[in-house]
């Protein structure tokens, strides 16, 4: 059993719909096909939601487009007897978005749960377009299976319930089965819900945990994880193997290969993850998996992370880093909000971590609440924030082996005058971290790949 997940830039054009094609139809396994929207078509069911809101009569001929594309990309994917029956099934979607734009047009507002049910049907009509592209191929409807529950106030997915309906439906054949990825209902209203952007790959992660698939494939626009952004790192290399740590760091800390979350599903049952090129699908790609550290290889990859913040709470009980961070991470996550990086130094009284800049205000109001007492009984003297940072990572799984390794990147940043406001302190773990100034960071990300690979 094989797990392929397409993201939109799979599904972008009838170009890549052919690739999608002939890859799954090369396939000798049973497989459950897991789609995007068609490329960049989220982001314009947004937008256009938002000028229906704000009394754009323009979104009219948004929503225009979006049908004529929709309709173009059936003409020159479906065989040609098949169109008329794909589009039968697509109409009555495109009328529902059309009604509900109409409707955030009506009321000049638009409440979370229309925003939800609009964003829904990107991947409801795309999976439908490559089910029936693919003869052999049925479609299953994504929003009675996969199940979300409310955690404080966002969507999660209801692991164990989701895993039953998915092990129910797709057990059972007959394959290629396609259904979309990202979009949900919650298990007690049946309300249109979704899993949040990066989506579609945990909806494959989970589907590959609960038919224990024998590997996740990811197909993208890359030929898998490199050593560093090629955009900024030319010299950057395609990474044969890496471990699942290694992946999910270089993910947390910039590598928009996948999304981060898609590793736990497959990761507790030890099923691998391929990330392959749909335009060069003959490339091997990278091969995640529960891997023995190759001791030679010490770093894998770096990345970053642009637009941070450094929050550094000061005082005598910023000194207890267990209790502290402890409650500050509980305070964050009831909000749904993630520290990237945590740095103590007990002998400055001192306790930082760093943080999407978009995320600073909630989060400091989320930690004045929370720090209360010691504030006012001056335990804690400040919680300061500095903005227009970055968080630099070099990632590897053998890095915990290197204690110097620290020491020496480092080195190498300040020796070429970048200032490091914040870093990890040991390497106690695949990750070694460091928050610098934003404009720096190219700069910071080259140098460092020229030490470690060139």
């Amino acid at each position: 059993m094989i797990v392929l997940k397409f993201g939109g830039t799979s599904v972008g054009t009838a170009e890549s719909l052919a690739n999608v094609k002939k890859i799954v139809e090369g396939l000798d396994d049973n497989a459950v096909v897991v789609v995007s929207a068609l490329g960049g078509l989220t982001d314009r069911l947004i937008s256009t939601a938002n000028k229906a809101a704000s009394g754009d009569g323009s979104y009219t001929e948004d929503f225009r487009q979006m049908a004529e594309r929709h309709y173009n990309i059936i003409d020159n994917v479906v065989e040609k007897e098949l169109a008329p029956s794909t589009k039968d099934k697509i109409s009555p979607l495109l009328d529902e978005l059309r009604r509900l734009y109409d409707g955030v047009n009506l009321i000049a507002d638009l409440p979370e749960r229309t925003l939800a049910q609009i964003v829904s049907l990107g991947e409801r009509m795309s999976s439908v377009i490559v089910a029936d592209m693919i003869p052999a191929a049925r479609h299953a409807d994504s929003l009675k299976l996969v199940k979300t529950e409310k955690w404080f106030d966002k969507n999660i997915a209801s692991t164990r319930l989701t895993e039953q309906l998915l092990r129910e439906e797709l057990s059972k054949g007959p394959y290629p089965i396609v259904m979309g990825g990202f979009i949900s209902a919650d298990k007690d209203s049946g309300e249109i819900t979704n899993l949040g952007r990066g989506g579609s790959d945990y909806t494959a992660a989970l589907v590959a945990a609960a038919l224990d698939a024998d590997v996740l494939q990811i197909w993208t626009d890359v030929d898998g994880f490199l050593t560093a952004d090629p955009r900024v790192v030319p010299a950057a290399k395609v990474i044969d193997e890496m471990s699942f740590v290694e992946s999910m760091d270089l993910c947390t800390f910039g590598a928009k290969v996948i999304y981060p979350p898609t590793i736990y599903p497959v990761f507790h049952k030890n099923i691998p993850i391929r990330i392959l090129n749909t335009h060069r699908p003959q490339a091997p790609g990278t091969l995640i998996s529960d891997r023995t550290p190759d001791p030679e290889s010490t770093v894998v990859g770096v990345s970053a992370l642009k637009n941070e913040s450094l929050i550094t709470l000061r005082g005598h009980y910023a000194s207890d880093g267990k209790a502290v961070s402890g409650r500050a991470f509980n305070a964050l996550s009831r909000k749904g909000l993630t520290p990237h990086l945590v740095a103590q130094s007990e002998s400055l009284n001192s306790f930082s971590f760093a943080i999407a800049t978009s995320e600073v205000a909630q989060a400091i109001r989320m930690l004045k609440e929370e720090f209360a007492p010691e504030l006012v009984d001056s335990s804690l003297e400040v919680i300061e924030m500095i903005c227009g940072l970055a968080t630099l990572a070099a990632v590897g799984d053998n890095i915990k082996r290197s204690p110097a390794m620290s020491g020496r990147l480092g080195a190498a940043l300040e020796s070429e005058g970048i200032e490091i406001f914040a870093m990890t302190d040991k390497a106690s773990n695949s990750c070694l971290s460091f928050v610098i100034r934003e404009e720096e960071v190219n700069h910071a990300l080259t140098l460092l790949h020229k030490r470690l690979f060139e």
